[in-house]
């Protein structure tokens, strides 16, 4: 297959901070599709949840749009960009106000096929 045969999916505006959702990423880079959702499933972190749901949708959108099966897809790229910051304020004591900042990122994967794997072999 040609390098350039790979399918993305994202998601924007999560409402948590780029390096929570980086630190699960980490955990599924480079991984089997079936082994990274394992991984997510039993992964006690909130960014899972919607991480898992970007990684079924690029999964969703390699099957329709590169026909190849799921069982011979790997997570090749997966990164996370951090989106508009919003400001809020917390009043305090004696008229003074602290910030509150709810981040916000944008959450990307790229699956891709491996020679090799799944599919009709011999």
């Amino acid at each position: 297959m040609a390098d350039a045969k790979h399918a993305r999916a994202s998601v924007k505006y999560v409402r948590m901070s780029a390096s929570k959702a980086r630190f699960v990423l980490d955990l599924i880079r480079d991984k089997h599709v079936d082994e990274a959702r394992r991984v997510l499933q039993f992964t006690p972190r909130a960014a899972a949840r919607e991480i898992s749901k970007v990684l079924n949708a690029a999964v969703a959108n390699a099957e329709t749009t590169l026909r190849v099966p799921a069982d011979s897809l790997f997570v090749s790229r997966a990164w996370a960009d951090e989106g508009p910051t919003l400001k809020r304020f917390q009043p305090r004591a004696l008229g003074r106000a602290y910030r509150i900042r709810k981040r916000t990122t944008h959450i990307t994967l790229v699956v891709e096929p491996r020679e090799g794997f799944g599919g009709s072999e011999d």
